[in-house]
């Protein structure tokens, strides 16, 4: 209630406070209701000036008591995973001076705050059972951490196809909705970004149940479930990706700074976001377009509202167009939503399908639950309209949703109906304006939004990385590139400098970092021709240079049509091969054929590979091709070598005119020619946007593309 009565502040009008309660950390109920009594005590009279000050005083007294109580990060919160290993880190805030105590499973290691407040110990761990335990820390308060495990925990992170979640998984649907293993679990960091390193950042613990599994990574499941299949020991999966998004913004400024060119992007970046953002405010100003929000919020926010005086309904989608509403300025909507005992219980993820509208609120049963305004804009992309609810903020049975957008230079549309967790809730939108802004003119010349934070570099390491260290892990897998495909070249440094900087911040030189090569996607191509994203595949292979490292190869698993394959099941698995072997010690096969060098015999090449698992195979080609899984479609395959054992080969002289090749296994070699090429020069493998291929080791994994006509490789 005291958060929803800042939000009211929202519009900053002149003379008035604005104050923002602190946020909850550990579980100081007392200190925060007290913050917000006394806030709410203030909102609730008509002061004068000199007792509104001395309340003010009294209120941040308050607040300097909350900020005495030990705090923890949202991170070491109920449900956590523990690394099993002899050094794990617990850490928080405190007073200065303050005795601090950490109990866990029969032992307590004990520490105090520095001069600034800060504190952490080390837990040793090696020996301790899975639990489940409850963690005590003391100070002056208490806090009680409950159904804390001991066993794995990996950081997953990178772009969309690590943040894809399991309900959009159409084979796994059954699973996701039924599977029970509480020993699985992920922690699903909510999106931030920042210019400086952040204290913080939210989010919270998930099991393995229904209702919990929808919005967990999938790749980061079926990666965990190899795991815990085979250790037989608790798994946790640390969720901290953002689809869309470059490599750069994951990697520190600083590590940025230390190269030239992506010292100058970031510069660039920053220079332009300040610019249009002053633009933007400047435009604002100019037009009389600056948001005005109304003082009688409750007539349109509070449940109890009747709709009958002057709500119209509209249309589930498309550009609102009725005449009782405008494009441009303030509009509310209202939806009545019911929501299960199940779907109340644990965190729900809200989608809200606002396209083109600029800034907005939303409540649920009359209480803010997030906001948007310009400054959040270039935190966030937008992405606020992607949120977590909590369970305290919804009920069981009817909840009314409600919406005040603002949009001063873009018409407001629907884009899509409300989802929580995957399960979309359409129709029976009411509406009603608040105020309305004239239509533009062609004098007006609106800016451009400024560009979000995710293009500064660092932005994203900052606000979401950083603030995870020293949570101790045992290593990370990473599914990021298809926003690096326009420059592959560069990703040949960006790569090496994320792993590197990543294991800086954990002060670990050996931790292992395992990724994902990009699956094929696209088009089909009738001829050999070059291609960015193969580059992007390349510069990932390169990468295996980097001591620690591994790379799963997902060349066959892709769709032309579908960024997003749905084979997070088979990337997954293979991502756990290498933590087994690598990481575990298991005698497993982890990769699949790998380029390790070329000769020249004739009229033929014959290629060496590593990793041949047993030795190499040639697939079955198949008739048909994915388009797109979770519709079904397909496609017919045209086989660019009818005739060959290999499909997926090309070949060239030093013409550099590169023709489809023949190609076969011989022993643990594979020779390559063509008729149309009596003096072979160089050869390609699967290099291709979306290439037609089949080989690969007897362990059944696929080789990756490659060239041999790499330059500077």
């Amino acid at each position: 209630a005291g958060e929803d009565a800042v939000a009211a502040e929202r519009g900053r009008s002149p003379g008035r406070y604005r104050v923002r309660p602190p946020p909850l950390r550990g579980g100081s109920d007392m200190g925060l209701f007290r913050y917000e009594l006394a806030y709410l005590t203030l909102r609730q009279h008509n002061m004068n000036r000199i007792t509104w000050l001395w309340s003010l005083g009294l209120l941040l007294l308050h607040a300097s008591v909350l900020e005495a109580d030990v705090e923890l990060p949202s991170i070491i919160s109920d449900h956590m995973v523990l690394l099993k290993a002899d050094d794990v880190p617990i850490w928080g805030k405190a007073e200065s001076g303050e005795r601090i105590s950490i109990s866990l499973n029969g032992k307590t290691v004990e520490t105090t705050a520095g001069k600034d407040g800060r504190w952490r110990v080390s837990l040793n761990l090696a020996d301790s059972p899975d639990g489940p335990f409850e963690m005590i820390v003391r100070g002056k308060n208490t806090l009680t951490i409950r159904d804390v495990v001991v066993g794995e925990v990996w950081l997953g992170s990178g772009q969309s196809n690590m943040e894809q979640m399991m309900f959009s998984q159409n084979p796994q649907q059954q699973e996701t909705a039924t599977a029970v293993n509480p020993m699985l679990r992920q922690f699903i960091t909510i999106k931030q970004m920042s210019l400086a390193p952040a204290e913080d950042v939210k989010g919270f613990w998930l099991r393995v149940e229904p209702g919990q599994t929808d919005t967990m990574s999938a790749l980061g499941y079926f990666f965990s479930k190899s795991i815990q299949e085979e250790m037989k020991r608790p798994v946790g999966i640390i969720k901290a990706s953002w689809g869309g998004r470059a490599i750069e913004p994951f990697i520190s400024p600083e590590t940025l700074d230390s190269v030239e060119k992506f010292k100058a992007s970031r510069t660039k970046a920053l220079e332009g976001l300040n610019a249009k953002t002053t633009a933007f405010k400047q435009w604002l100003q100019a037009n009389e377009r600056s948001d005005r929000p109304t003082a009688d919020l409750e007539s349109f926010r509070d449940v109890e509202t009747s709709l009958a005086n002057g709500w119209v309904k509209v249309k589930d989608s498309g550009l609102v167009s009725d005449p009782a509403l405008p494009q441009h300025g303030a509009v509310w909507f209202r939806k009545e939503i019911e929501l299960s005992a199940e779907q109340v219980r644990v965190p729900q993820y809200l989608f809200l399908g606002f396209k083109s509208a600029d800034f907005f609120s939303v409540y649920l049963n009359g209480k803010l639950v997030e906001t948007e305004d310009l400054e959040d804009y270039t935190r966030t992309s937008g992405l606020n309209s992607r949120i977590y609810l909590r369970p305290e903020e919804m009920r069981e049975g009817v909840n009314q949703l409600a919406l005040r957008v603002f949009a001063p230079s873009r018409p407001i549309h629907f884009a899509w109906a409300p989802t929580f967790n995957g399960k979309a809730y359409g129709g029976g939108w009411m509406a009603k304006a608040e105020f309305a802004l004239p239509e533009l003119t062609k004098d007006s010349k609106k800016p451009a939004l400024p560009v979000p934070l995710f293009t500064v570099g660092g932005a994203i390491f900052n606000g979401m990385i950083s603030p995870l260290a020293p949570y101790a892990i045992r290593g990370v897998i990473w599914y990021q590139g298809e926003s690096n495909s326009r420059d592959p070249e560069s990703y040949r440094q960006s790569m090496p400098l994320l792993i590197q900087d990543w294991r800086t911040l954990w002060g670990n030189q050996r931790l292992p970092f395992y990724y994902c090569q990009l699956a094929n996607w696209g088009q089909k191509s009738d001829r050999p021709t070059d291609s960015n994203w193969a580059e992007l595949q390349e510069a990932q292979w390169m990468t295996l240079s980097v001591p620690d490292t591994g790379m799963a190869v997902l060349i066959d698993t892709g769709e032309s049509k579908d960024i997003h394959p749905q084979t997070k099941d088979i990337a997954g698995e293979r991502l756990a091969r290498i933590a087994l072997a690598k990481t575990y010690g298991k005698s497993i096969p982890y990769s699949g054929p790998i380029y390790d060098s070329m000769t020249v015999e004739g009229t033929k090449i014959r290629i060496r590979f590593k990793h041949l698992a047993g030795g190499l195979i040639a697939k079955d080609v198949p008739a048909e091709y994915h388009v797109m899984r979770r519709t079904g479609e397909t496609a017919p395959l045209v086989r660019n070598s009818p005739n060959s054992e290999l499909e997926g080969f090309a070949i060239c002289g030093k013409d550099r005119n590169w023709v489809w090749a023949d190609a076969k296994i011989d022993g643990d070699s594979v020779l390559v020619w063509s008729k149309k090429v009596t003096s072979p020069a160089a050869v390609r493998y699967a290099w291709a946007d979306n290439p037609n291929c089949n080989l690969y080791n007897a362990a059944g994994l696929p080789a990756s593309p490659f060239r041999t006509d790499a330059v500077n490789q």
